[in-house]
């Protein structure tokens, strides 16, 4: 998938794959900061969602498809969310287009979205991160507001970066249409302590109820 930086065309690695039955909408999935956009946790997240009846198209940033660890600028991210919905919309033609990431992933959807980059149907946060752990005071809430498409917060009571949680419910109420679907127990990752699951099974079952927000017509 080809996206455009300042100084030139980087192709990054997507994986587009539709349902078995006609989709009745498409997801793009961004993968978190640490891993990468075939993480067994978005592998298996990406698979229930078709089963759900939904396409889905998974890609990279530019900087792993590099090899490097550390996220490169804003921008670059805004860029590849672009091009992510721009090629969604041109491989299954005529759905409702979602963004949707894990962490890092959520947010950079959400600063295309505030900024006008992406005009997605609606928006899929697995994870946001609200803040740094431990670091409150370094909120990254403010673009939220601008936010015209529908959002859904899919959050772990656990979370370490949205602590308090009595905070993302004021960033959310202050959002034009949000909402949040706690997973109680849940970790950053979704994990829920003295529950051992592997990441795929993890991420399958946020996938009923992601489906069941997008079914719902504004």
């Amino acid at each position: 998938m080809p996206v455009a930086l300042p100084k030139g065309i980087a192709p990054v690695s997507a994986d587009l794959e539709l349902p078995d039955t006609a989709p009745w909408a498409a997801v793009a999935i961004a993968h978190g900061a640490g891993a990468g956009h075939r993480h067994p946790f978005l592998v298996g997240f990406a698979r229930a969602l078709r089963e759900q009846g939904l396409a889905t198209l998974r890609f990279a940033f530019p900087y792993v498809e590099a090899g490097r660890r550390m996220p490169g600028p804003a921008a670059h991210a805004i860029a590849t969310w672009s091009a992510a919905m721009t090629h969604l919309a041109s491989a299954v033609p005529g759905m409702p287009a979602i963004a949707s990431g894990k962490s890092y992933g959520g947010r950079m959807a959400s600063m295309a979205a505030a900024e006008g980059a992406i005009s997605p149907a609606a928006l899929v946060y697995l994870g946001y991160p609200l803040h740094p752990p431990g670091r409150p005071d370094k909120e990254r809430s403010a673009h939220l507001a601008a936010v015209a498409a529908r959002q859904l917060f899919v959050e772990g009571t656990n979370d370490p970066f949205i602590q308090p949680r009595e905070r993302l419910d004021e960033v959310v109420a202050a959002c034009q249409d949000a909402r949040v679907a706690w997973i109680e127990g849940g970790g950053h990752s979704f994990e829920v302590k003295g529950r051992k699951r592997p990441a795929d099974e993890i991420g399958a079952g946020l996938a009923p109820l992601v489906a069941q927000f997008l079914a719902v017509p504004r």
